[in-house]
């Protein structure tokens, strides 16, 4: 076991002080090793559950630290300290848990701050709504608990005194307005402190060239006078609400953090015992902020979906029992054959679905594509039974002039004027047409009639022929049409759940959006900072320094792997270090928003928008 974190692997409560470790080992009872080993135990377990928010804590065990330190904290904003810090002085144990301990810290804050951030504009955005829908959203968006008590309330108003409607839509415009306040005071806070901690540790890094371990010792007893500053802050804020809201007092808990002990701070090195000593200190201030947090915040914090949707999920379980029992009545189980003939019914219905609209389009398409000799070969049979028709009819008609006429008719006549010579003679037979039918022309005139209506109809046939064999392709597009939907919106669904551009990791239009926002949101933070430094206001410039920190923080994240694929991730990334440079001036900052938006590929708007 590295000794160099065992202070983060035992529990504080648990670990004995320095002098008695140096003493005598305690003694090996049967006791002491089963908790020893079951808090062993613990802590594998606690390193394969995914973090979130308030327990973050629970990873700072020794083998989750070693194996993923460096991994996660790539995932942050950098510190404002020396790169190099963790390589080029890795002998120094003292430096690298220094180094830790920050990194921790500024992981830890930055993961509150943001949970706090999305409840703070889930609350934000409701305060906005109407009162109908902030009506409904403390009647049946609350839970059944709420839903009960709100509707009791609401009779109750409603038969008594009236106006039971406003009276809920002030409820709930209080309720908003509470969280709202609670959990604005307690960004400030933490915002407050990691801003204070960015600047030392800038400080420090400009000041670690020429004493590297004296400027990070001394930083552990300035981040424990943020400490205790910031539980100056919230015992103040606390008192606040008590007087405001004695009603709702317990909405805090008390918080007292601990002091580094008096040690030896202007000396050029700190003792082993001391750093550890120390580090146990904040490690143990973190726990009891993490217990405040997650009390406070987790009263204040927005409803879970499975809160805001209970109604809808209730409807959903009592129609899904609905169904499946429904389901079992026409089962094997209760003697029924429904379900197997339903289902051979649709395996038909999919099988002719897919042949008519899938399987003989694209047969149909195929075979207009690559079997044109076959179909040129067929058509050109067709026209030559046409000619043969066609010439049928002129000998036909050639012969019944002559021999009416008595005279030659030339070789080039046209069957036009012979058809007129034929309906002419036609004209005069039917005068007669019982002695003409046996004796005379009639019946050869109404037979070449009926040899012209037959070639009609052959040139007709032959001619829509043409027309839908010219249309096959299409015919077999329009077949296919409703396939092809189908696999456009499986296509849209799967192309949406690909890019998630619901949110800013996203590769898609939407995600783009989110990013350039996060820019938006710095250069109001930067603007918001530099109003505040003018006017005076120093609680309020290191609050929004503390969310320029922030929101960096967010924008670092969402941005690199986008940044890493275009090849811009080296000067993206130190021009957002140099955002959250203390020193630099507001104006280049803003000027480098700016830039942010305009020149990086990853930060540019939508196509469609440009």
């Amino acid at each position: 076991m590295n000794s160099d974190f065992l202070p983060l692997r035992i529990p504080m409560e648990s670990q004995p002080q320095a002098t008695e470790q140096s003493s005598s080992p305690p003694p090996a009872n049967s006791e002491t090793l089963v908790s020893f080993y079951s808090y062993y135990l613990w802590n594998r377990f606690a390193s394969l559950i995914p973090s979130s928010g308030f327990n973050f804590l629970g990873k700072f065990s020794n083998k989750y630290r070693q194996t993923n330190t460096r991994r996660r904290r790539q995932h942050f904003l950098p510190l404002p300290l020396p790169s190099d810090y963790p390589d080029s002085y890795a002998a120094s144990s003292e430096i690298s848990r220094i180094y830790d301990v920050l990194a921790d810290i500024m992981a830890y804050f930055l993961s509150n701050l943001h949970d706090i951030q999305k409840s703070l504009q889930f609350w934000q955005s409701r305060v906005e709504d109407s009162d109908a829908r902030k009506a409904y959203f403390m009647i049946f968006e609350r839970g059944p608990m709420a839903f009960f008590d709100e509707t009791v309330k609401f009779v109750h108003k409603s038969l008594g005194e009236g106006f039971a409607t406003r009276h809920l839509c002030q409820s709930a415009s209080s309720h908003m307005s509470e969280r709202i306040r609670v959990l604005m005071e307690l960004r400030c806070a933490l915002a407050s402190f990691l801003a204070q901690l960015y600047v030392e540790m800038d400080k420090c890094g400009t000041d670690s060239l020429k004493n590297p371990e004296k400027s990070l010792t001394s930083l552990l007893a300035i981040i424990n006078g943020l400490f205790l500053n910031l539980e100056a802050s919230i015992r103040h804020l606390h008192a606040e609400r008590e007087s405001n809201s004695p009603v709702d007092g317990s909405c805090s808990m008390p918080l007292v953090f601990d002091n580094i002990p008096e040690v030896n701070q202007e000396g050029s090195q700190w003792t082993d015992c001391e750093l550890k000593d120390a580090i146990n200190v904040i490690y143990k201030n973190l726990e009891k902020l993490e217990s405040y947090l997650s009390f406070t915040v987790g009263k204040h914090r927005k409803p879970k979906k499975i809160t805001l949707y209970w109604v809808r999920y209730t409807c959903g379980a009592v129609g899904f029992g609905a169904l499946s029992i429904w389901l079992l009545r026409h089962s094997r189980l209760m003697g029924s054959s429904d379900i197997d003939n339903w289902i051979r019914d649709a395996k038909e219905a999919t099988t002719i679905f897919f042949s008519d609209h899938v399987e003989q389009p694209l047969l149909a398409i195929r075979d207009e594509l690559f079997d044109t000799f076959r179909k040129r070969h067929k058509g050109v049979m067709e026209i030559e039974e046409v000619q043969l028709t066609q010439d049928s009819l002129h000998r036909m008609l050639m012969n019944f002039c002559e021999q009416t006429s008595r005279e030659k008719h030339p070789e080039n006549a046209s069957d036009q004027q012979m058809l007129e010579v034929v309906m002419n003679r036609y004209e005069k037979e039917l005068v007669h047409p019982i002695h003409n039918l046996l004796g005379g022309e009639l019946a050869r005139a109404l037979l070449i009639q009926v040899q012209k209506l037959k070639l009609d109809i052959e040139t007709a046939m032959l001619e829509l022929d043409q027309i839908l064999r010219a249309n096959e392709i299409n015919f077999a597009i329009l077949a296919a049409l409703p396939a092809f939907f189908l696999s456009l919106i499986m296509f849209t669904l799967f192309r949406t759940w690909l890019k998630k551009d619901s949110r800013a990791v996203g590769r898609g239009r939407i995600a783009r959006i989110h990013r350039r926002l996060l820019v938006i949101e710095i250069e109001k933070r930067i603007m918001e900072h530099q109003s505040c430094v003018e006017q005076g206001r120093e609680k309020d410039a290191e609050c929004m320094f503390g969310l320029v920190i922030y929101n960096l923080d967010r924008l670092y994240r969402v941005v690199e792997r986008h940044a890493r694929a275009t090849g811009e991730w080296d000067l993206l990334k130190q021009e957002l270090i140099e955002l959250g440079n203390p020193q630099l001036p507001s104006s280049y900052k803003l000027g480098v928003t700016r830039r942010l938006v305009g020149v990086y590929d990853c930060l540019l708007p939508p196509l469609k928008r440009q």
